[in-house]
């Protein structure tokens, strides 16, 4: 199952998080992110982390690899492997620590985690489309599944 939707701009990417959000379930939860470089990856997780009630800034992971966020009913641990070496290099920081029964984990530039990874329940992709973007969701579990067609 999958569907494509159209994001105008910076604000309906950030719409387009805060939707994902109120749909997650509340059980773990794995989102990968995919696109090039400037896609908008961070900004949707901007848009998700908002609507699940962080006030502070939203930064690009990029440089710790996972940067937590401790919300009122759950933890949000936003991954960022861009610069991730070799996916081995998942064990050192503990990937399956973060793994928890209700944890909601988006990785970006997963394609770096390789096997190391967990399935994802969904996947979105980020592409430029000239001045705006296009995102494909595709649902990859029985909860992504869901996520997915009440997202329509």
């Amino acid at each position: 199952m999958g569907q494509n939707i159209f994001l105008a701009d910076e604000a309906a990417t950030l719409d387009l998080g805060a939707r994902i959000a109120r749909l997650c379930p509340k059980q773990q939860f794995t989102i990968h992110l995919e696109g090039e470089l400037g896609a908008g990856k961070t900004t949707l997780s901007r848009g998700l982390l908002r609507e699940l009630g962080h006030q502070g800034k939203v930064k690009s992971p990029t440089y710790t690899l996972v940067e937590q966020y401790n919300l009122t009913n759950r933890s949000v641990f936003h991954f960022g492997l861009y610069r991730l070496v070799d996916p081995e290099e998942l064990d050192y920081i503990g990937l399956d620590d973060y793994m928890s029964s209700n944890a909601l984990c988006l990785i970006e530039w997963p394609q770096q985690g390789g096997n190391y990874l967990p399935s994802p329940d969904i996947i979105i992709k980020l592409q430029y489309d000239d001045n705006s973007r296009q995102a494909s969701i595709e649902s990859d579990s029985d909860a992504g599944k869901v996520l997915c067609t009440k997202l329509n």
